[in-house]
């Protein structure tokens, strides 16, 4: 119970709040004598004031490391109380020890423990941002990491602060993979900031630029005609081919990449190939400037072997194709005209286009050469001997051969006999019996034919040759088979404005005049339609021969009317010799009688007055 009674009272007076009179002086002793005079205490005040730093909010100060415990590193700013700052702000000092100064942001002087608010990273901020700004002002370059891709670009640490590197400015050339770019560490150029938010915009492409005018600068005020410089291929076009020089951009025109044709300039040249070029021209400002590469090359023509003279073999490619003829090229910038001419032995004009393909290899005789004017004709023919010289002994005339059809024209046919002999059938000469609007209504390319040879001009090379002669000529016959005014039926083969070609028969065809195609009920005979014709003309020397429908059932229907009425007549005649006879016996007739003969004359008076109206 004692015990009980002790604690309550401790209890008590522990729950007692002390409170001082305001005059009450600290400074005294408990005998209430002080143990400095006042003057002493002023003086002792302010050496305590001395040896403590002033410090002020919101700016950056040096500190020194004098612990680091529980997750906090302890600082001592030489101030009433140490401040303290997380760890997790050092982890880019991993060696952090005791006694090492630091920089640091003061938040708040005291918070509301006392305690000083301090912020390592808010320091590394403030400092980097000055950093940014100094580098902006004075055009200097920082360092930066690109820690991400973004929108439109990459974020970029630069001492701890984020910046921004647009796309377009991290190379010189566009970027196609932007995440090759995450992790680098790069040099970087401040080409914009915003104070108000604290933001920056870095380039790369702008250093890069600027060591690129550093080295066209100084190799233009180096550059000269025929001088040799090392290019890297940077764009193809169809035009040439463009390099840069280390800063300066030069055009290599297709021309002057190869002494021989090229298409294109990718047949020869690839993107980021390095390359020697010589400089051909400049402007003033050598803003452009001309290139060679063949130029380094001697021509050709200079090195071309004597051999190469006129009735010497060279071979060569195909390598351009005009109206008038192709271009083979022996060697790379070398190169000799092949006439549509000097193709064959063959007076058949030749399609140079449908002849030569390009990039075919042929062989070819040298006919001239001018080493000066850098010019070469040649020829295929003179590869073999001139055909003609024997034309009259191998091909006499009316002797018969086989031809190929080479090619149709719209007034006859042309065959090749053999290699560099030919000749042409006309249109005429096809058939005897069939009028063709086309050859290729009866031929086609590449098929054979046989023919005849009807004559020979070695002069000018042409042979006339013949089809139809192979036959003998059936119009002789047919002069006695279809005369004028036969009947024969006949096929409609086709039918125009003009008339219709009928099909007779042994498969002679001839004409009927559109008036001569109608038929009876009015209408015109269709195709394929077989009706009887008359021959209304026969020309054996034309071979022509004119047919008429309409004037096939006409004139028989006038014959038929012609033999109704001569019919007619016969039985008039018959009545009135019957008449005369009946008048002879009427004395002798009786009543009866009469009445008969007079039926007898109205019938016959009948008759003669239909065949009156009939005429």
């Amino acid at each position: 119970m004692e015990n009980e009674t002790n604690n309550q009272e401790l209890e008590n007076q522990q729950e007692q709040v002390v409170v001082a009179h305001d005059d009450f002086d600290w400074n005294s002793s408990k005998s209430g004598e002080s143990a400095y005079s006042a003057e002493e205490m002023a003086k002792l005040t302010a050496e305590y004031d001395e040896t403590l730093s002033s410090v002020k909010e919101y700016e950056i100060v040096g500190g020194r490391v004098v612990a680091i415990q529980d997750g906090d590193v302890v600082i001592d700013l030489n101030y009433k109380s140490d401040g303290l700052v997380p760890t997790s702000e050092f982890r880019d000092m991993p060696d952090l020890a005791v006694g090492d100064v630091v920089e640091v942001y003061v938040e708040t002087q005291e918070d509301k423990r006392g305690q000083l608010v301090l912020s390592r990273r808010k320091a590394k901020l403030l400092r980097a941002w000055e950093s940014i700004v100094n580098a902006y002002n004075e055009g200097t370059v920082v360092k930066g990491h690109i820690i991400s891709k973004t929108k439109g670009g990459m974020i970029v640490d630069v001492q701890g602060l984020e910046t921004f590197l647009p796309g377009s400015q991290i190379d010189i050339k566009p970027i196609v993979d932007y995440d090759a770019y995450v992790g680098k560490t790069m040099e970087f150029k401040v080409v914009k900031i915003n104070e108000a938010i604290k933001n920056a915009v870095v380039s790369h492409k702008a250093l890069i630029e600027s060591d690129l005018e550093a080295q066209r600068q100084e190799i233009i005020s180096k550059l000269e005609r025929g001088q040799v410089l090392e290019g890297t291929v940077k764009n193809l076009t169809d035009f040439g081919a463009f390099l840069d020089l280390g800063g300066v951009d030069g055009l290599l025109y297709i021309t002057d990449i190869s002494w021989g044709r090229i298409k294109h300039p990718s047949d020869v040249l690839e993107n980021g190939q390095k390359l020697n070029v010589v400089v051909l021209d400049f402007n003033d400002d050598k803003k452009r400037i001309s290139l060679g590469l063949k130029q380094l090359q001697p021509h050709p023509w200079d090195v071309l072997p004597e051999d190469v003279q006129p009735g010497s073999t060279v071979k060569g490619r195909i390598v351009n194709i005009e109206d008038y003829g192709a271009f083979l090229e022996i060697t790379p910038g070398v190169e000799g005209l092949i006439h549509v001419s000097e193709v064959s032995w063959s007076s058949q004009p030749i399609n140079s286009r449908d002849y030569f393909k390009e990039g075919t290899i042929h062989e070819a005789k040298v006919v001239t050469i001018d080493r000066e004017e850098r010019k070469m004709s040649l020829s295929l023919k003179q590869l073999s001997d001139d055909p003609w010289a024997t034309i009259e002994e191998r091909y006499p005339k009316n002797s018969t051969h086989k031809g190929e059809v080479k090619n149709l024209t719209p007034y006859g046919v042309f065959l090749e006999l053999e290699e560099g002999i030919g000749g042409m059938i006309h249109i005429s000469d096809l058939s005897w019996t069939k009028r063709y609007g086309h050859p290729a209504e009866f031929t086609k390319v590449g098929e054979t034919l046989d023919i005849m040879i009807l004559d020979i001009d070695v002069e000018n090379r042409k042979l006339s040759l013949g089809h139809k002669q192979l036959e003998e000529n059936p119009w002789d016959t047919f002069e006695n088979v279809f005369p004028v005014g036969s009947v024969h039926e006949a096929t409609v083969l086709r039918r125009d404005d003009r008339g219709a070609i009928v099909q007779l028969p042994y498969g002679l065809e001839a004409f009927a005049p559109l008036r001569h195609v109608k038929k009876e009920d009015g209408s015109l005979a269709e195709v394929e339609e077989t009706l009887l014709f008359k021959v209304i003309e026969f020309n054996r020397d034309d071979k022509r021969i004119l047919v008429s429908h309409s004037r096939y059932y006409n004139d028989s229907k006038k014959d038929a009317d012609r033999q109704e009425r001569d019919d007619k007549r016969r039985q008039n005649r018959e009545a009135q010799d019957e008449l005369r006879k009946q008048q002879d016996k009427v004395e002798r007739s009786t009543m009866g009688d009469l009445n008969v003969f007079a039926q007898l004359r109205e019938q016959i008076e009948n008759q003669e007055k239909d065949n009156q109206d009939e005429e």
